[in-house]
């Protein structure tokens, strides 16, 4: 060991200055050298998935009678310590490296190697024993399928669920109060405010089928197809022993994949997920921006709802507060609508028997993932749950919407419902008025047939 705070490392293409305390070695030193481009480093969540793949595969291994049990224990131990989060300031290498995402492999490798070694007291070598029947090739797919389901499954799917109990409460406490509907943002007929906000609630409650539906082509894994899908240098189970121990460690249904060459040289299951990934995105920013249009005012907007005041919102203009939840959300579904172009892009990027972006779809796919599960706690906790309405607003302009005359349509025919609406807009005055004036239909009549609440459940009959 150096005193001049480094000491050297050899690899296949020489010696290397490697920092003192680091527990990687040459080819992670390498890749810190050769890639100073971004800052962003690969997920927690993919390398717990590496840490856990590793020691599959190192029990894997040991079962087959490839490794021998007691080297085989001491890299499942430190590949668990990985997986665990214990080491993750050893894992330097950022997202825009080699596109096999070896750097980050042979890093995982380097650091439960060098582990193993102190830990057990036998001597563990990164690519001999760590990546034993392994290749970075089937490695890092199978970790972006890995940690993308277990993200799904433990964060993102269960946010989905929190945010549309959440809708659903208050579509159930607003289920009667009236709100004026509207289309191309002008004023349609009446909806509840229990109505517009169970559609929200479906929108999430679809989200998370469409993510459940896309899962199904995720847990199938690459591994075991090591270098080109043939399965070169791996004993012929041990992929279905690697994720067959994935499975019973997580639950999750992880199994061997049906076709190696498919699962190497491309990520359709990866680009299926961010797609409905987007689609969430889409809806929560419906969502956000609906809330932001209704809390808009408080006097010249429309002043609805009042979101709650969490902060001042101007530097200059004393007393102004923000939509700032429902912002932050569409900043969120911007931001994840452009990771799915980028997953899009690196998904075609598959040349012959190997895809070449495959630290870029992890990145950003799980990055997605995560955005999606923690705004739409947000969402719920300091919007939803806590907005309150202006029910006199509503019923004012309930009251003066000359578009309520659509329910008469059957009556007095749509020419002369017509006549009654622009009169009506043109001298500011409420439909029933003048729709008593220019039909032969009663005032108690017209209460009935116009009335906002009876209206929201359709046609009013005799």
């Amino acid at each position: 060991m150096s005193k001049q705070g480094y000491r050297i490392e050899k690899d296949s293409m020489g010696e290397l200055r490697v920092p003192a305390q680091a527990l990687y070695g040459a080819q992670t030193q390498r890749a810190v050298e050769n890639f100073p481009i971004s800052g962003l480093r690969m997920p927690r969540a993919f390398i717990r998935a590496l840490g856990l793949i590793k020691a599959a595969a190192a029990r894997a291994n040991s079962d087959l009678g490839e490794l021998d049990e007691r080297t085989a224990a001491a890299v499942a131990q430190a590949a668990d310590a990985v997986a665990g989060g214990d080491y993750d300031a050893h894992f330097p290498v950022e997202v825009f490296q080699t596109g096999s995402g070896t750097s980050t492999n042979m890093n995982a490798n380097e650091v439960i190697a060098r582990v193993a070694s102190r830990e057990a007291g036998v001597p563990v070598h990164p690519n001999d024993h760590v990546n034993r029947g392994q290749s970075s090739n089937d490695v890092i797919p199978t970790a972006i399928h890995v940690s993308a389901a277990l993200e799904c499954r433990e964060s993102l799917l269960p946010a989905f669920a929190y945010l549309a109990e959440a809708l659903e409460a208050r579509a159930a406490d607003l289920a009667e109060v009236p709100t004026t509907g509207r289309t191309h943002l002008m004023d349609a007929m009446p909806v509840t405010l229990g109505q517009e906000i169970g559609g929200w609630a479906a929108q999430i409650r679809h989200a998370g089928a469409r993510v459940e539906s896309a899962l199904e082509r995720v847990y199938p894994l690459a591994q075991g197809a090591t270098a080109v899908g043939t399965g070169i240098n791996a004993h012929p189970e041990l992929g279905a022993r690697v994720a067959a121990l994935l499975a019973a460690r997580t639950g999750i249904a992880f199994r061997v994949s049906d076709n190696h060459f498919a699962s190497l040289s491309s990520q359709d299951a990866a680009v299926e997920l961010s797609g409905q990934l987007k689609a969430a995105a889409v809806s929560l920013m419906k969502i956000a921006n609906d809330l932001r249009w209704m809390n808009s005012g408080p006097l010249a907007g429309l002043g609805e709802i009042t979101l709650p005041a969490l902060q001042p919102g101007s530097s200059i203009m004393p007393g102004k507060v923000n939509p700032v939840i429902p912002e932050a959300v569409a900043m969120v579904a911007a931001q994840v609508i452009g990771n799915d172009l980028s997953i899009t892009v690196a998904g075609q990027s598959g040349s012959f028997q190997l895809n070449v972006m495959l630290p870029l779809i992890a990145y950003n796919l799980l990055q997605s993932i995560e955005l999606l599960a923690r705004s739409s706690r947000v969402l719920a906790d300091k919007a939803v749950r806590g907005f309150t309405v202006n029910e006199p607003r509503l019923q004012q302009a309930l009251a003066r919407n000359p578009v309520l005359v659509t329910a008469l349509n059957s009556l007095i025919g749509y020419e002369r419902g017509a006549e009654i609406a622009k009169r009506a807009y043109a001298e500011g005055r409420p439909v029933i008025a003048v729709a008593k004036e220019m039909t032969d239909l009663s005032e108690a009549e017209l209460q009935r047939l116009l009335d906002p609440r009876a209206l929201t459940r359709g046609s009013v009959r005799e």
